[in-house]
């Protein structure tokens, strides 16, 4: 650019020391385009190489003394600036080529997203991110098409009566330490165990587990056709699986969550005698602990139909809990169902309304306390969760100290099998 102006041809002596003004006419004379008088006007504004000690020194032209950073850091912002015509005549290919080359592990701009208001995490702005290019990817058919065989490791489709339930199973039940049940909570699926049943599986274990009827990839029934979503048709429902999967008694349970989290350790109380041992991650466990907004807002008339249909609810409520942002990979996952029809927020919103936190509290406050259980528990607590605060842990553990071990995993939140798996699996090797 600096050549195809003539401006070498000047003598830098009188050339540049001219006022601002000067170099701005000059500048019009050789542009063709507003966006190159911009960027020559930026130019004319920096200060010159000429000036002071190197005026006197130096007797060529400017390239010369100009350094060689500055000056391909000058001809980059014309040429970024410049029109299409503009860049196929300029004659510095040499000089972008060097440039991109040094900046070619740069990250890329953000691009703009209409929808950003909805939440500020990466992985929930890429679900409805609008692309440039919308047929290629910017639907919702098309996005399913992309994510729909996603999340499914190690499950396939049980039959139980006259539903169908998701079931990831790792290990053989021929397995010599045993069966291990993993019972995720609510809004989310058994996915988020993959990495803990590969592990456990790998240490000799037989491991199962299902997602909740109306969760993940199981039958979402429509409320009042055969399921209601209550705690005692979830116990008939999940007991019904355990013996079409003919697990053998006693088996070790794992739970975590909110919902049908605590339905899981209400059935273990009513089946003291099928459990060998009980982990429990992070879940409600005594009367004081606080209920996500979530649900509070489910079970509100309307606002709780609206609510429910959010396809990015579960993995917002992922990494509301927790010190980390899902990658998208993995959101994808936890969004599919939701976006894949509207029965999971239907079935979620009917499970919130029918459920009595204060009861189901109540429940497992006294019937894992000291003389009412007498099996090995513990308690494995991220203590990063922003839900639950270690103080529930801690009060719970008080009792029935005798049977409950605390187990703090430092840099997980609310679901530690997502955010650390790896030290979920040691915390189990160890306890089972």
């Amino acid at each position: 650019v600096v050549e195809k102006s003539g401006l070498q041809n000047h003598d830098p002596q009188t050339r540049l020391n001219k006022e601002i003004k000067g170099w701005c006419t000059f500048s019009s004379k050789h542009c063709t385009d507003n966006k190159t008088l911009m960027a020559w006007t930026w130019l004319a504004t920096t200060p010159s190489p000429l000036t002071g000690p190197l005026k006197e020194k130096h007797n060529s032209n400017w390239k010369t003394h100009i350094s060689g950073e500055r000056r391909r850091t000058i001809t980059r912002f014309i040429v970024m600036n410049a029109t299409e015509k503009e860049k196929e005549k300029a004659e510095i290919g040499e000089v972008i080529s060097k440039d991109r080359d040094r900046d070619s592990t740069a990250p890329a701009a953000a691009s703009f997203n209409p929808f950003g208001f909805v939440t500020d995490n990466p992985s929930s702005r890429s679900a409805i991110q609008l692309p440039e290019t919308p047929a290629e990817d910017g639907n919702v058919g098309q996005m399913l098409y992309r994510i729909e065989d996603k999340g499914k490791e190690y499950g396939s489709y049980i039959k139980s009566g006259k539903l169908r339930w998701f079931v990831r199973e790792t290990g053989s039940p021929e397995s010599r330490r045993g069966t291990i049940v993993f019972l995720h909570g609510a809004p989310t699926q058994s996915y988020s165990y993959r990495v803990v049943m590969s592990q456990m599986s790998a240490s000799g274990f037989h491991c199962l587990a299902p997602d909740w009827i109306g969760f993940g990839f199981s039958d979402k029934p429509q409320p009042g056709y055969g399921f209601d979503y209550t705690e005692k048709e979830f116990h008939e429902a999940f007991d019904k699986l355990l013996d079409v999967l003919e697990v053998k008694s006693p088996f070790f349970l794992v739970v975590q969550g909110f919902l049908v989290g605590s339905y899981g350790l209400t059935w273990a109380l009513k089946n003291q005698s099928r459990i060998l041992k009980l982990a429990i991650l992070n879940s409600p466990l005594t009367a004081s602990s606080p209920i996500p907004g979530l649900f509070q807002q489910l079970r509100i008339p309307l606002f709780g139909e609206f609510t429910c249909q959010n396809a990015v609810m579960a993995e917002r409520f992922i990494e509301a809990g927790s010190a980390y942002v899902l990658k998208l990979e993995k959101a994808d996952v936890y969004r599919l169902p939701y976006l894949s029809s509207g029965g999971p927020g239907f079935a979620l919103l009917e499970a919130a309304r029918k459920i009595n936190f204060r009861d189901i509290l109540s429940q497992i406050t006294t019937g894992f306390a000291s003389g009412r259980w007498d099996k090995p528990i513990l308690v494995a607590w991220g203590i990063s969760d922003k839900y639950l605060p270690q103080s529930v842990a801690e009060e719970f553990q008080k009792g029935n100290s005798s049977a409950v071990e605390l187990k703090l995993i430092e840099g997980a939140g609310h679901m530690p099998q997502e955010d650390w798996p790896e030290k979920v699996v040691d915390a189990l090797r160890y306890f089972l």
